[in-house]
């Protein structure tokens, strides 16, 4: 069932806390995101809660719910993370009581002497990863048409899309325990790869990885799972999907190119996989719905476990989306961080409710805080494409005519400091982020996805 444009949309319903009224603010009282907070103590002791963002101040959810400022009849507000919030339900009505909670004219907690106990400097707070205790399990499909030609066109320039591509959503299944919370080093990865172009030019050797890439993804997270062998229909998918976040799954170029047929990924990927610290829920996105992207006269009709109305008419999310990059360089001069890539989410072939109904098609069991990432999110345009590997190749088969050309030709970025990157380099930050914006509606962010990379392990 998808969601409905309602009152909590309205843009405007304002906040007593000024910095959530902002129009550029990611975070109004009409989106409401969930988060992990992650407490230490003197004692060296941790422990987690739910959050929310509303402005630049972060919400404990958990301390609220102890306050006892909402009553609490029903248990609503007895939960123990967000993983639970996913699986029971009670977020929608949660969100309602939250909204109306931080209004401008409601002083239940903004007058209340727990209030600093509540609401925090987001400055001030540590995040960890949303799902609150940890991703269950984690899948990377690739479902960017504009990606996966892209890619093929380097490699199969005759062939660049395999025969299944238009017809099957196309996944792999990641490591969930290599997926870090934002901010969090990633550590360039070592592995087998190829000192020269093929298994000719010599034997392959082990060392760290010297094409390292990052891919821009859109995650969704499952909030009500299903039975195992019981498949998930493609008119109820989004009755089992919490919400959207942000998702760089980092990819070893050269590693992967040697080890990745005939099974696919493997250490190319599994190394690190960075998470933004919020889930946007869909009852948030609601008014940024767009129709599933129009398929090319001859591209073949989805079979019918893929195919809705609500798919067709509205299966897309229109998610703009930026890549950023600031250079070990740059930050020492103070330089601001670059913008390497601008596209939407609205480009993807494959809709969120296709991804999630295929996955579960054969009776897989889906379980809340289930990770599924897109792949990488690339446009039409040079501009628009999600990862180096694409925006440095100088090929385009998207123009007219199109313009394809081996894999290995390729333009450099250009940084500020001079310096220029095919790949990225030890030292490299890696800056993501994530906006809705339609007119009538109140801007819905998701903030920031980032890592820098640390050097490869020695010894």
């Amino acid at each position: 069932m998808p969601y409905e444009i309602d009152e909590t949309h309205d843009p405007k319903l304002e906040s007593w806390v000024e910095s959530a009224n902002d129009p550029k603010s990611d975070f109004p009282i009409q989106n409401l995101p969930l988060g992990t907070r992650v407490s230490i103590d003197d004692d060296g002791d941790s422990w987690l809660s739910v959050v929310t963002r509303v402005g630049d101040m972060v919400v404990d959810l958990s301390a609220l719910a102890a306050s006892e400022i909402i009553p609490d009849e029903d248990d609503e507000w007895a939960f123990f993370g967000v993983d639970a919030i996913a699986a029971d339900g009670t977020w929608p009505s949660l969100r309602r009581q939250l909204q109306q909670l931080f209004s401008r004219d409601d002083s239940r907690l903004r007058s209340h002497t727990d209030r600093d106990e509540i609401v925090m400097p987001a400055e001030e707070v540590g995040l960890g990863l949303p799902f609150f205790n940890m991703v269950i399990d984690y899948t990377d499909f690739y479902a960017s048409l504009f990606h996966a030609t892209n890619v093929g066109s380097m490699f199969r320039p005759d062939n660049p899309l395999l025969p299944n591509y238009k017809h099957i959503p196309i996944a792999y299944h990641g490591r969930a325990s290599t997926i870090v919370p934002s901010g969090a080093p990633v550590r360039r990865p070592r592995g087998q790869l190829l000192p020269g172009a093929t298994i000719a030019d010599g034997d392959p050797v082990f060392g760290p990885c010297k094409l390292l890439d990052y891919e821009l993804e859109v995650g969704f997270v499952v909030g009500r799972g299903n039975e195992r062998g019981s498949p998930i229909a493609i008119g109820e998918a989004e009755d089992h999907i919490l919400g959207m976040c942000l998702v760089n799954d980092w990819s070893a170029r050269d590693i992967q190119k040697w080890e990745y047929q005939p099974l696919g990924p493997f250490l190319a990927k599994n190394f690190a996989t960075t998470v933004s610290p919020y889930i946007v829920t869909m009852e948030a996105l609601a008014p940024f719905r767009t129709p599933a992207m129009e398929r090319a006269a001859g591209d073949p009709t989805p079979l019918g476990y893929l195919t809705s109305e609500h798919n067709t008419k509205a299966g897309g999310v229109d998610i703009t989306l930026e890549v950023f990059l600031s250079s070990a360089k740059m930050r020492d001069s103070g330089a601001e961080p670059v913008r390497l890539s601008r596209g939407s989410f609205k480009d993807m072939y494959w809709t969120i409710g296709q991804m999630l109904t295929h996955h579960a098609s054969n009776g897989c069991q889906m379980q809340p805080g289930d990770l599924l990432a897109s792949g990488t999110v690339s446009g039409p345009t040079r501009d628009a494409r999600g990862c180096l590997l694409e925006l440095t190749w100088d090929g385009d088969p998207f123009a007219s005519p199109p313009k394809v050309v081996p894999g290995t030709q390729r333009t450099p970025i250009k940084l500020p400091t001079g310096e220029e990157r095919k790949f990225l380099a030890d030292g490299d930050e890696v800056i993501i982020r994530g906006y809705c914006e339609r007119e009538g509606y109140r801007r819905i962010g998701f903030g920031e996805c980032r890592g820098i990379i640390e050097p490869a392990f020695e010894g």
